[in-house]
């Protein structure tokens, strides 16, 4: 009998139960930094037609306002997907979220540091996803627990001009990576905002946390992302 994954945020098929986590995320420089102050993992699963990520964020102050789809996501919290099919590290999909469910999404030719220019105007067609939160959404009063971030990205959609992907099979091989960013905040007027230095009043630099250590502050290195491998935890 067919497991169906809904896309709802809530983790409770059978398949998602037997779906194995990843390690805890770490910090995106590796051993140079210390652990993170916050856990995030996350598992996978696949069919014929999508890839399933699902993410649990500890948070003890879930807050997101970005809202109009494609704004800049990371500028709040947020969880984001790298995905880089044929692994010769171009060619790229990145993918953000944040605890409203709000997205962006772009691909990348090459990276940045080759002079890669992201096409900011690439949707995930077709793309599910869903987030559930334990606790309150925006509300400083309290501390809340963690959010779930649970995504369907269809093989299909992860395509560019010419480029197409194709449907993985037994033991085909990708590159990926999972980051998760978390700023430092403070309350004004009772919303959160990114702190700033008071001296300099520049922004304090961001808490980037992930699966496959970069050892450099940058995710556009995809030669230093995760291996996937397609095998097992396949929902049938």
């Amino acid at each position: 009998m067919r497991d169906k994954v809904k896309i709802d945020g809530k983790l409770d098929e059978k398949s998602w139960e037997k779906a194995e986590w990843t390690d805890y995320f770490v910090d995106i420089e590796g051993d140079k930094q210390a652990k993170p102050i916050q856990s995030t993992r996350a598992k996978m699963l696949w069919d014929d037609e999508y890839l399933y990520i699902a993410a649990l964020l500890e948070e003890e102050h879930i807050w997101a306002y970005q809202s109009v789809k494609d704004q800049i996501v990371f500028h709040e919290n947020d969880f984001e997907v790298f995905i880089d099919p044929d692994g010769d590290t171009n060619n790229y999909f990145e993918l953000e979220i944040n605890a409203i469910n709000n997205t962006f999404d772009l691909f990348i030719p090459t990276p940045y540091r080759h002079g890669g220019q992201p096409d900011h105007d690439w949707n995930v067609e077709g793309l599910k996803s869903a987030i559930s939160i334990d606790g309150t959404l925006n509300d400083a009063s309290d501390k809340d627990k963690h959010w779930i971030v649970e995504l369907a990205i269809p093989f299909k959609a992860l395509k560019y001009d010419d480029l197409l992907t194709p449907v993985p099979r037994e033991g085909t091989e990708w590159r990926l990576n999972f980051s998760r960013v978390n700023w430092k905040t403070e309350i004004v007027e009772g919303k959160y905002q990114r702190k700033k230095d008071p001296d300099t009043g520049k922004l304090l630099p961001e808490y980037n946390w992930v699966w496959s250590p970069q050892g450099i502050i940058d995710m556009h290195w995809p030669e230093y992302w995760g291996y996937l491998i397609f095998k097992g935890s396949k929902v049938k």
